[in-house]
């Protein structure tokens, strides 16, 4: 049984609170790929910033969820993960007009019910790791959206709870 679950969607839609509130309660947890890529890049020259140059970035996020999965792979029980390389991938092929999904998923599956969060106005900020638009992070999601089921996955919307009511939904979910 695949033991890595996926939860993406919308920017802006409580994943990573979710993952927080999945961490206190003991389960692995692996942090966005694109968040560390962004603190790092404006540490640093900030060349692979996803609204300097999206391929670059895409292709370091694909690499270190990559990475991430490898790693996860010493874990015992459910790891979850706040995007990963699926999302990476999307962007990638967003950004160049380059497949990469389908072979990528194929590769390094995950588990096979994906929760994604929808769009939530009321508590979507920007912050200097997240600078696009609300509009920006929904399109994003319809992208998400669209890809999960075609390749495959069981797609699984987290309803708009407080965050303890999202976990239990998640963790009930997953049986």
């Amino acid at each position: 049984m695949n033991r890595f679950v996926l939860i993406s969607g919308c920017s802006g839609g409580g994943k990573s609170t979710l993952l927080a509130e999945l961490g206190v309660r003991g389960f692995s947890v692996v942090e966005e790929p694109g968040r560390r890529i962004v603190r790092q890049e404006q540490q640093g020259n900030g060349a692979a910033l996803p609204w300097v140059d999206l391929a670059a970035f895409a292709r370091r996020a694909i690499d270190m969820a990559i990475a991430d999965l490898a790693m996860a792979t010493a874990n015992t029980g459910w790891t979850f993960f706040d995007r990963g390389l699926i999302d990476a991938a999307v962007a990638l092929e967003q950004a160049t007009g380059e497949p990469h999904v389908a072979r990528l998923n194929a590769i390094h599956p995950y588990q096979s019910t994906v929760f994604l969060t929808p769009p939530w106005p009321e508590i979507y900020e920007a912050d200097p790791e997240r600078v696009h638009s609300l509009e920006d992070a929904i399109a994003e999601y319809e992208r998400l959206s669209a890809i999960y089921p075609a390749l495959g996955y069981e797609v699984v919307i987290i309803p708009k709870l407080p965050v303890a009511e999202r976990a239990d939904f998640v963790i009930r979910m997953l049986g």
